[in-house]
């Protein structure tokens, strides 16, 4: 007579072959992923926290569905009243619509709502989180989690007085590939590691564009935010906001932040030492103003070098192994071999360096099957998620320096306790750390204060 141990043993290994197969995960990994899981909370009708979400863009309409899964979208904030109402309609109950708000302020200001899901664009990110802490709700803000390095520093000072929980939308710390390539580099399964290269798509060459008067729906004073006051052309707004200086980091923060953060989780160091990089393929005049394609070095602690470079589909990786389609992703290189992951792939120079498990004594990262549902269960805990305040300041400044090294054009030496640049040209180059933001929309707009 079989027991319900035997019955639910059998089903472990069961699920861990099926998961493997469909993951293409080695199947210890699998095992030790599945009994390590924390087992999933039941629900009661009451405890569905209330939701705003600010910015209803691709982005935002995606985060508020995935949120939904866990709590009751409330309120629905954007200057253009078009996304508002379109992002609103899945979300009625009874008929009855999601608010809608151009400000978002005041959704803050309701009872109601206890969590904040951002996905506007990378200027109005910091005031929307830091408004969001202020008000003390928990918040989940899009990537990359600031503008500028001196907005990180205000924003974790900010979550962490007002005690809120805040997840950066880094959601690839929660994805299987990447945490246990990170691992494996972790426990020196390439030996010493030596080299990571990033590589991320390229960015947008294209303009003059014609200027236009904004819809009638669309507040764009608003849109533009603390950026500076510039002319009306939709080539500056919504998703191609991202190729602009004033409003994001072109491709060094687009796909950028992503793997960067990930880089950043597998080297296991607080930031790089020194960064240069340069321009390879330029924006063009009165067009986009990031640069279409890049390269750029980082020297990290302990002879560790981080290359990113943007990649077209028309240009060969050089030295580098490019796996069949791929030109997105991360190769970690140490002295016994290397690692490619991406989403959709995961190898090795030797099988042997995946499927071998790591002993029971490894270092192990935090674990996360669900990056909106870790959230979640981190707001009821009161528990910091896989990707918390500082992991989304830490990996987002990365970027940002990358950005200083492109627009100043200085080999940049970095201080990453201290969080300054140090050496030759530290005084001009942490003069870029912080950006002038344009009245009314400087950190009074939510009131912070202007120091800080």
């Amino acid at each position: 007579m079989q027991t319900p141990f035997q019955i639910s043993r059998r089903r472990f290994f069961s699920t861990c072959a099926a998961v493997s197969a469909a993951t293409g995960l080695p199947r210890w990994f699998i095992e030790q992923d599945l009994a390590a899981a924390p087992a999933p909370r039941r629900l009661s009708p009451n405890d569905r926290p209330g939701i705003a979400v600010v910015g209803c863009g691709g982005m935002g309409r995606a985060d508020a569905k995935n949120a939904s899964r866990f709590g009751e979208i409330l309120a629905i904030c954007d200057v253009d009243r078009e996304h508002a109402e379109a992002a609103a309609k899945p979300f009625a109950v009874d008929g009855k619509k999601p608010a809608l708000y151009e400000d978002f302020r005041k959704a803050l200001e309701r009872d109601d709502i206890h969590i904040v899901v951002q996905a506007t664009p990378d200027h109005w990110h910091t005031l929307v989180n830091l408004g969001g802490a202020l008000a003390k709700k928990d918040v989940y803000g899009e990537k990359p989690l600031t503008l500028t390095i001196d907005e990180g520093k205000r924003l974790v000072r900010a979550v962490r007085r007002n005690g809120v929980v805040f997840q950066t939308g880094t959601q690839q710390r929660s994805d299987k590939k990447f945490r246990l390539a990170c691992e494996l580099v972790r426990n020196g399964r390439l030996g010493r590691l030596k080299e990571v290269h990033v590589f991320v798509p390229a960015g947008i060459r294209a303009g003059p564009f014609v200027q236009q008067t904004p819809p009638a729906h669309f507040n764009y004073d608003f849109w533009l935010g603390q950026a500076p006051q510039a002319p009306y052309f939709k080539e500056r707004c919504h998703s191609t906001f991202r190729w602009w200086w004033d409003y994001a980091g072109g491709p060094v923060t687009d796909w950028g932040a992503h793997h960067n953060d990930i880089a950043l989780w597998a080297i296991g160091q607080d930031g790089p030492l020194s960064i240069e990089a340069r321009v390879t393929t330029p924006s063009l005049p009165s067009g986009y103003t990031t640069p279409t394609e890049f390269e750029a070095t980082l020297g990290w602690a302990h002879g560790v070098t981080q290359m990113v470079r943007t990649t077209p589909d028309d240009t060969p990786f050089g030295g580098i192994i490019k796996p069949d389609g791929q030109r997105n992703g991360l190769r970690f290189v140490g002295t016994d071999g290397w690692i490619w992951v991406n989403r959709s792939d995961l190898r090795a120079s030797r099988d042997e360096i995946i499927e071998t498990p790591l002993p029971s004594t490894a270092a192990r990262l935090e674990i996360s099957q669900d990056h909106m549902a870790n959230f979640f269960e981190c707001v009821r805990s009161r528990k910091t998620p896989i990707a918390s305040v500082e992991a989304g300041h830490r990996s987002a400044v990365v970027g940002h320096l990358i950005v200083i090294a492109l627009r100043s054009g200085r080999k940049l030496q970095w201080d990453p306790g201290k969080e300054r640049f140090v050496g030759e040209g530290a005084k001009e180059s942490n003069v870029w750390m912080a950006r002038a933001m344009r009245k009314p929309y400087d950190y009074t707009f939510v009131g912070a204060s202007m120091k800080g």
